[in-house]
């Protein structure tokens, strides 16, 4: 029985950044990972694979644009999916080898299993081929989470699926109901719509991805309506079945979906995605034998060090849940760390960025107006359109868009908000803005590269001064 310093469950992003940081710190670390590859979901089945067939998509279809015009719906509808996905797996691979790399090169030992608690101090991993136990002063749970997927769906892999089954389709069905309009069903449905799926998506509440600005949403669905999808919102499915096509209709296998709405409508479709919520991948973990529990979506609850219930045990990422971004795992597998071997840290909560690979992209950072409205602070909005700004026509894009929010009296810069290309990128230079408490002015007075996108912050800081002057 082997004895560590730290002991993380999970290779995913959060734990990745977790045992490479104590490693640095001079601490023995072990890596429990059930997988034969290392990564998580982040890299096998989530953020790296979504994103690659994104980008997959845009180059195969000739989009260059944020949004696809007729000619790059006509190119995609050609496009082969198998090919796709199998372009997008040398993405893949090559993020599991550089994981695997920075393991060997920090010295952490890599256990490959199913971790189950012993004790608070004791792990079991259970391998296919073998069993090992190790000890640890101190363990970090970073199993992540699964597609949610209810009971009362009857899954079956092919035609009602999960985001986990997307990298893994065969045939592109011709029509599909995506159900949820969260970050996860808004990529897909966006992707899947680029590439001439017929694609309708179905969210319970009035507006899409409704954590971000109420303009750069409704943005969003303009532009998702006009690329041709078809979007239900305030409608509920209440239930999902699996029906046989009807005559002359173009099935590839015989059988359809039907969603049934809360509001009495039947939508039929090849294939049906369910992308609403996650579960925490607990289950199995034997936490009662360590003191903890989960809650009923497999969560674990943290305190603000994350840490559990029990001292030596902490927990971060997915199953901790909110805001369980990639991102954000890599930062909360960082900060435990470091809390457990009394390393000093900072941590920048208020400036998490949000990055939203949807087509178009999405990204934000700091306030939205409805918060500012909410809490009475006084503020102007300054706009930058990219079709303004050289860059933006340069690389085809004349529906992107940047929003400054800037404080009324002090004029510093309050939240940032960006649609269209880049946007993930550019959200960035505002976020340091914010951080450090720059004015509006400041972007007035900067001289920025021409012609770049960045340019849209002088842009968005004049519109918005001069609303403040009432020019």
């Amino acid at each position: 029985m082997r004895h560590f310093d730290l002991c993380v469950i999970g290779s995913g992003a959060g734990g990745q950044r977790a045992a490479i940081q104590a490693a640095k710190l001079g601490r023995q670390v072990c890596v429990i990972e059930r997988n034969e590859v290392v990564g998580g979901a982040a890299v096998n089945t989530g953020t790296i694979p979504s994103k690659a067939l994104r980008e997959a998509i845009l180059h195969a279809a000739g989009c260059r644009a944020a949004v696809p015009g007729a000619a790059d719906f006509l190119a995609a509808r050609s496009l082969d999916i198998a090919r796709l996905m199998a372009s997008c797996q040398t993405v893949i691979k090559a993020e599991i080898d550089l994981v695997r790399s920075h393991f060997a090169s920090n010295g952490i030992h890599l256990v490959t299993g199913r971790g189950q608690f012993r004790d608070p101090g004791t792990v079991d991993v259970i391998g296919e081929h073998a069993s090992e136990t190790v000890q640890a002063d101190h363990t970090i749970i970073a199993v992540g989470t699964t597609p949610a997927r209810p009971e009362s769906v009857p899954f079956d892999g092919v035609n009602i699926i999960t985001s986990d089954e997307i990298p893994r389709l065969n045939v592109l069905p011709r029509s599909i109901i995506v159900v949820g309009g969260g970050v996860i069903g808004s990529e897909y449905a966006s992707m899947l719509s680029t590439i001439g799926v017929k694609t309708t998506l179905i969210e319970g509440r009035p507006r899409l991805l409704e954590f971000i600005d109420a303009e750069i949403a409704e943005a969003f669905q303009y532009h998702a309506r006009q690329g041709g999808m078809t979007l239900r919102l305030g409608e509920k499915v209440v239930r999902i079945d699996l029906v046989d096509a009807p005559t002359g209709a173009r099935s590839t296998d015989g059988i359809m979906v039907d969603a049934v709405l809360e509001s009495g409508k039947i939508l039929r479709a090849d294939a049906l995605l369910y992308c609403v919520g996650r579960q925490g991948a607990t289950d199995g973990l034997c936490l009662e034998n360590a003191g903890l529990a989960a809650d009923s979506r497999g969560r674990i609850s943290v305190n603000d060090r994350f840490q559990t219930a029990v001292p030596n045990i902490y927990a971060v990422g997915d199953v901790i849940g909110f805001p369980a971004l990639a991102s954000t795992s890599m930062e909360q597998g960082r900060l435990a760390a470091c809390h457990i071997f009394n390393e000093r840290c900072e941590r920048m909560d208020e400036l998490l960025p949000y990055g939203i690979y949807a087509i178009p992209e999405i990204s934000m950072v700091g306030w939205t107006e409805e918060r500012l409205t909410a809490e009475g602070i006084p503020y102007e909005s300054g706009v930058a359109q990219y079709r303004e700004i050289a860059r933006g026509q340069l690389l085809g894009d004349s529906i992107g868009m940047l929003k400054l929010l800037i404080h009324q009296d002090s004029h510093t810069v309050l939240g940032v908000h960006a649609i269209g290309t880049g946007a993930t990128e550019l959200i960035h230079i505002g976020q340091a803005a914010i951080a450090f408490k720059a004015t509006a002015e400041y972007f007035v007075n900067t001289v920025f590269n021409y012609p770049t996108l960045a340019e849209c912050y002088k842009v968005a800081a004049l519109n918005g001064l001069n609303k403040l002057r009432g020019v």
